[in-house]
């Protein structure tokens, strides 16, 4: 059985870490550079680092936090936020990344997601998508704009034709839970994950061992992402994962 992940994330705005609630009421966590080492050290597989507020201000993400982050890192680093062509994706590749993830610019033109994987393979080509409980809990639909517009689409359908498109991943994120610790939405991501081939994050309401638990379980989730439990100290990711290896769900643990 393949080990299952577990992602720290680093929300970022203004070159500073922060976490909010649902996406709002931002505070701040940290500097990302040592948050990205702390995290690694502790045993985190990847680092994500997301610059929230590049795509509503229309600008590129922050290549030089991109640069300072990574000369910390001997693990798996995702960038995302703001990056809307192929050339903005090169530069955060040279910056140091070693996977993109992308999110409204992907639902504006779905041919970026080709257009980086035919140049870096798909491996390093995540869509990052944000949904929201809606139609009276019916449906998932999907926000692009840090969480501000609708987007007319269904997380569903839109992990499906993501996939067809060449994403080598799926990030996942409820809005409804983000930020709250009441754990994950498992029946959205296993919505997805049952969808697609390609593996799934989870992200947004973790809050303790067992939510993650839940998600690698019921969720069906290949890896599941965090920011507020790891920033403030509320879990360490070595012992994280010893509780999870004691649950039979397999981890790689650090030495």
């Amino acid at each position: 059985m393949l080990t299952k992940r577990i992602i720290a994330c680093l929300d970022v705005d203004a070159g500073r870490v922060v976490k909010g609630t649902q996406f709002v009421n931002l505070r701040d966590a940290g500097d990302p550079a040592e948050l990205a080492r702390a995290h690694a050290e502790s045993g985190a597989d990847e680092i994500v680092l997301l610059d929230i507020t590049a795509t509503h201000e229309k600008r590129r993400t922050l290549v030089d936090t991109v640069r300072r982050t990574a000369r910390e890192l001997f693990i798996p680093f995702t960038v995302g936020g703001g990056i809307r062509t192929l050339a903005d994706a090169e530069s955060i590749f040279e910056a140091g990344a070693d996977k993109i993830s992308i999110n409204s610019a992907a639902i504006q033109d779905p041919s970026l997601i080709e257009q980086i994987a035919v140049r870096f393979g798909s491996q390093a080509v995540i869509v990052a998508i944000d949904a929201r409980l809606g139609n009276n809990g019916q449906r998932y639909d999907v926000y692009v704009s840090g969480g501000r517009t609708p987007a007319g689409r269904t997380a569903t359908e839109w992990a499906v034709q993501a996939e067809q498109c060449g994403a080598g991943e799926i990030l996942l994120t409820s809005m409804d839970r983000d930020g709250t610790g009441i754990g994950f939405d498992c029946q959205l991501t296993s919505r997805v994950s049952s969808a697609v081939q390609i593996p799934v994050i989870a992200s947004g309401g973790a809050g303790k061992a067992s939510h993650f638990v839940e998600v690698f379980r019921s969720g069906k989730a290949d890896a599941a992402l965090a920011a507020s439990i790891f920033h403030f100290g509320i879990e360490n990711v070595h012992d994280l994962k010893a509780v999870l290896q004691n649950e039979g769900i397999p981890m790689r643990l650090p030495c």
